[in-house]
């Protein structure tokens, strides 16, 4: 994979992941990072990885394909007495990036879920669509600041509409599929299920802080509703679909009762919006302040990182 340009200051600085399994025809983040410039890997299990090569080849995307060392699945700390009857999920492969940046040299890197349909910038309240790159370019700088955040990220389209007002930023809260790491921190993903808020917690007990980002979002496909990954291991293998609906009623019943075991003290399974989920409470985590490095001197003004808006007119 080749080196980022050390002297583009928009280009992003560390190297993409994105673990997949199931879904070589689809590759939905794939196309979104080659429509954005971004060359990366994707993570496949070794029998699976010529049809990813194939598909990547054929849709003309900008990927190297890697094969998860299966170790790293026999050694993950799943949080449970299963073992492997059941799906370990996609924390092995992510185990697998995170060594895989360490070994090339990389101080952060990048690790998300294969469901993602585009990014988008949140500015004045409104939720603009982007192909630049320079959106995590700017993720990036903003944790360079700091010397005790451990992971950042985008917040999720759906949860930041435009009719309410949002700050820039939010520290100490749960990054979920789409995750800025810091490597030299001593965490590791684990759990079957829920592995991102698992980590976050991780992180923030041990009084690390995470960012997650409103300037700017990710879409991602719902739980549930893109078959493969763990759609197919996890939610729709595990229970019965709900009359009228795509998502299955207690196929998240697990995966929220094992956040609740792991992390009892601030989780809790609950009954909401027709199905199961689980609740964390991050409060008790609000008062990490974000520590700056030594020297670091924060310009005057804003900085857009060369991205403008382009207005496009609707047809009549």
């Amino acid at each position: 994979m080749p080196a980022r340009p050390p002297d583009d200051p928009l280009a992003p600085r560390f190297p993409f992941y994105v673990p997949s399994k199931g879904r070589a025809e689809i590759m939905m983040t794939s196309r979104v990072l080659t429509r954005m410039g971004i060359r990366h890997f994707v993570i496949a299990e070794p029998d699976q990885v010529a049809g990813y090569e194939a598909a990547a080849q054929r849709m003309g995307l900008a990927v190297d394909v890697l094969p998860l060392d299966m170790i790293y699945k026999a050694r993950y700390e799943l949080c449970d007495e299963l073992g492997l009857t059941r799906s370990t999920g996609p924390g092995p492969a992510r185990n697998f990036a995170w060594d895989h940046a360490l070994a090339a040299g990389y101080d952060w890197h990048w690790v998300m879920d294969d469901n993602i349909r585009r990014f988008l910038r949140l500015n004045r309240n409104e939720r603009v669509p982007t192909t630049s790159a320079s959106i995590f370019r700017a993720m990036e700088d903003f944790v360079l600041r700091y010397r005790n955040i451990a992971m950042a990220g985008p917040q999720y389209f759906m949860w930041a509409p435009s009719r309410n007002p949002w700050p820039p930023f939010v520290k100490n809260t749960r990054i979920y599929s789409c995750n800025l790491i810091r490597n030299d921190v001593p965490f590791r993903w684990r759990g079957r299920y829920n592995e991102d808020t698992i980590l976050s917690l991780d992180m923030l007990k041990a009084s690390w802080c995470t960012v997650q980002f409103n300037a700017f979002l990710q879409h991602k496909t719902p739980t549930q509703l893109m078959r493969g990954g763990n759609t197919a291991e996890f939610y729709h293998a595990e229970g019965a679909a709900m009359p009228g609906s795509p998502y299955s009623t207690t196929g998240t019943l697990a995966k929220s009762q094992m956040l609740a075991r792991v992390h009892p003290d601030v989780a809790r399974v609950v009954h909401r919006y027709g199905r199961i989920h689980h609740h964390v409470d991050y409060g008790s985590f609000k008062h990490l302040p974000l520590l700056l490095r030594d020297g670091v001197d924060i310009p005057a003004g804003g900085n857009e990182y060369g991205m403008r808006l382009i207005v496009r007119e609707q047809s009549k």
